[in-house]
């Protein structure tokens, strides 16, 4: 399946874009690594709850083939955004399209019922672009999943060390973007933050031995600085306003009925009259 073949039919591609969705081989060399290995996992496990009880017609991964995030939804139609570079050292992946390197994504508007994205906002050159992208795609009330590192964390702490002093530990490439600067993002988009989370407590080590001996960290890090987290989850849902017609007034105006005030006085205004009393007598008769 190719780029054109969108779920809805053929896809429309208006102009060209600056925003690339990532392909970067140093970025999936990395995630073979032990501290790479790390990451897939926790952020597998977090995509598997996240998409679980999410239902439609067709939903959307974009890069990164290491993990499937879409494996335990049930959706019926899980498509694959791979670009030139994720398909080079994977291969060909079932059920992907091949994207090209803008941000222009080839769905029609609001075809796509849920759309992750893992580590795709980091290397994007126009992240702006590209949730706009998503924005456009998704249906109202679909929902978009996304993972990505925390840059107050020990984490982004380390990767803020210059290149000349350390050697680095991710990628030069990755730009982390805060949660909260992510939140007003979506805000802006009309998407409703709905959950969220953060993990990997763990030092950024670069052997299986030393992070297996900080193995600890994890619940010491989730219980006292929980926002610490080198990975953060977070869930946002698509909210479209509903538009109610207000048409003319058709009910004719209905006349409605005042009792009208006979005067059918029994006596003149200057005449009086006694009523007798009846006797006793007269009424036990």
């Amino acid at each position: 399946m190719n780029a054109n073949q969108a779920p809805d039919g053929e896809g429309e591609r208006n102009g060209e874009g600056d925003a690339a969705i990532i392909g970067l081989g140093a970025w999936h060399q990395w995630l073979r690594s032990p501290a790479g290995r790390y990451v897939l996992e926790w952020e597998q496990a977090c995509y598997d709850r996240a998409v679980a009880d999410l239902f439609g017609y067709v939903a959307l991964q974009l890069s990164l083939p290491e993990i499937d995030t879409l494996r335990n939804n049930r959706i019926p139609s899980r498509l694959y955004g791979l670009t030139r570079a994720d398909a080079t050292g994977h291969g060909v992946v079932k059920h992907s399209l091949l994207l090209e390197d803008d941000g222009d994504l080839p769905f029609r508007d609001q075809s796509v019922d849920l759309v992750t994205l893992p580590h795709v906002i980091e290397f994007s050159s126009d992240p702006h672009q590209l949730l706009r992208e998503v924005d456009r795609v998704l249906r109202p009330e679909g929902r978009v999943v996304l993972t990505g590192f925390n840059p107050i964390s020990l984490w982004g702490i380390r990767s803020a060390v210059p290149a000349g002093l350390r050697r680095p530990f991710l990628p030069r490439e990755s730009q982390m973007i805060a949660l909260p600067r992510l939140r007003d993002w979506f805000k802006l988009l009309s998407f409703e933050f709905e959950r969220g989370r953060y993990g990997c407590y763990r030092p950024p080590c670069r052997s299986d031995r030393w992070l297996e001996r900080t193995r600890f960290m994890e619940a010491a890090g989730d219980r006292w600085w929980p926002i610490c987290g080198a990975l953060y989850s977070i869930s946002a849902v698509k909210r479209v306003r509903a538009m109610r017609l207000v048409g003319p007034a058709w009910k004719s105006a209905r006349r409605s009925a005042r009792a009208v005030a006979v005067a059918s006085p029994q006596f003149g205004p200057h005449e009086s009259r006694v009523v007798p009393r009846r006797r006793r007598d007269d009424q036990a008769a």
